[in-house]
């Protein structure tokens, strides 16, 4: 079976009325208890990612850990995503994955419809636009479960801009460098999170009542950090898209990143709700900013 016309992927939109439900190639919803059992999951938010899509799927499809789930969360994209994620679905019948809509605008109401969706006890967070190498999430499980896992309720990967050469293992040493000395400080993207869900679901999760704006990883890695420890390895990596690089409208200022890191852990809901919080709602750093992509007006 092809990609769904577009006529399909409109019908498939119409009839999902609520996150979460399945959706098929063909428009038909099921439970989200469909692949209930499986021990890890992987939640995919996605908005207009046709360019990348496909390449993160194919990159999980050669995962040596073996039947986790896929959530794949569809942000009301108006291109071609949803075809692709629906044509990669019905090729893939091995692997345990549905498709859920989040017509509302936001990643963290995408990412809050797949959490709510995920009845694993693992669960990973990935991005549309990122390669994630065939290790990543045997990785992952070696570092939350078994003896090295314990009192750990999250680990972080560190995000590189090629699969090798000396800008990868940089990368990587100053990330495991960096973690080692701040171990309870979140250094790496959302792109590379994976938690214990009862601890993700504990500490809240993506919440736009509890922190409405931009770093909203951070500040949920703050608040998972009380519950346990968090993991870094230097092994624990992916490789991230460099098309963000240019994102001034959404980053924090380099004197908030300095008092981020400075500020000890026990501040830390200081710095987030008394320091950071006004300042981003002055400077109008709404999560709805990561929609705006300056890459693609910069590219036409």
């Amino acid at each position: 079976m092809g990609e769904p016309t577009p006529d399909q992927t409109a019908s498939m939109r119409a009839e999902a009325t609520a996150c979460p439900q399945k959706a098929d190639a063909l428009g038909a919803f099921s439970s989200k208890a469909a692949f209930s059992g499986a021990e890890w999951a992987v939640i995919i938010p996605f908005y207009n990612e046709e360019d990348y899509l496909q390449a993160t799927l194919e990159s999980l499809s050669r995962q040596s850990l073996e039947g986790f789930r896929v959530i794949l969360v569809d942000n009301a994209s108006t291109d071609r995503s949803p075809q692709i994620a629906a044509a990669f679905q019905t090729a893939h019948p091995e692997m345990r994955i549905d498709i859920l809509l989040e017509k509302d605008p936001g990643q963290a109401l995408a990412l809050k419809c797949g959490i709510e969706a995920c009845d694993s006890a693992y669960v990973a967070i990935c991005d549309a636009d990122t390669i994630y190498p065939p290790h990543y999430l045997e990785k992952a499980a070696s570092l939350l479960t078994g003896k090295t896992g314990t009192g750990a309720v999250a680990a972080l990967a560190f995000g590189v801009s090629s699969e090798s050469g000396t800008d990868h293992w940089r990368a990587r040493a100053k990330g495991a460098l960096v973690a080692g000395l701040l171990t309870r400080q979140c250094h790496a993207g959302g792109y590379g999170h994976v938690f214990k869900t009862a601890a993700l679901k504990k500490a809240g999760g993506y919440d736009r009542a509890l922190w409405p704006y931009c770093l909203k990883d951070h500040e949920l890695m703050h608040r998972v950090s009380k519950l346990g420890r968090l993991r870094y390895d230097f092994d624990f990596w992916c490789l991230a898209s460099d098309r963000r690089d240019d994102r001034k409208n959404v980053r924090w200022t380099l004197f908030e990143r300095i008092m981020y890191h400075v500020t000890p852990h026990y501040f830390k809901d200081w710095f987030f709700y008394q320091f950071l919080k006004p300042r981003f709602e002055a400077r109008g750093l709404s999560e709805l900013k990561l929609r705006e992509r300056n890459w693609e007006s910069a590219k036409a």
